[in-house]
């Protein structure tokens, strides 16, 4: 991707697994050509991590998604991902090898634990949740046990005749995330 300038539609979905830096490219390529910035599990982990209702996650989805310019962060494919997907005009997929994903995410867990950072809707790791061998509840052990999945939404989208005009663009690297940053110019 070259210049984004106030002529360019920049509508664009980050995917990948947990852990594997969504937020921080998603912040960074917002910040970058000032678009807006959906983050995805802001919208549904609500309070005590209560997930949002399906219909409800779709219907602000696809408000915030109706403007002309924005970076959506995160995968969501069993809700939202056909709204996404049919106004996105670049997907942007990290997919970092997993032992890369898991120190990320590890340390990151651990970081908002011990800091005790809100996330979204005053939620906050804990300890429980770290340790569980529970998927739904361990961002750790999800982290491990989902890291294809996003590949293969990614692949099986890219190959679809109705994603012809859409980019897709594969992160392999955190020199690639950075090369691919520093391409976004705002003129």
């Amino acid at each position: 991707m070259s210049a984004v300038t106030d002529n360019d539609l920049v509508r664009l979905w980050v995917i990948g697994g947990s852990g594997s830096g969504k937020s921080t490219l998603s912040r960074a390529i917002s910040e970058k050509t000032s678009t807006p910035w959906i983050q995805l599990d802001a919208l549904y982990h609500q309070p005590n991590w209560t997930p949002r209702p399906k219909p409800e996650l779709r219907a602000d989805v696809e408000h915030l998604i109706s403007g002309a310019a924005w970076v959506v962060d995160g995968n969501y494919t069993g809700s939202v991902a056909d709204l996404v997907l049919a106004r996105a005009d670049t997907v942007v997929l990290l997919n970092l090898p997993r032992h890369v994903v898991m120190r990320q995410v590890t340390w990151r867990t651990m970081r908002r634990f011990l800091t005790r950072e809100e996330l979204w809707n005053g939620n906050r790791e804990s300890l429980r949740n770290i340790v569980s061998l529970d998927k739904e509840r361990s961002i750790i052990l999800w982290a491990w046990v989902t890291h294809g999945k996003p590949y293969e939404f990614f692949a099986a989208a890219r190959a679809r005749p109705s994603t012809a005009d859409v980019r897709f663009v594969e992160l392999r690297s955190r020199r690639s995330i950075s090369e691919f940053l520093d391409g976004l110019e705002v003129v």
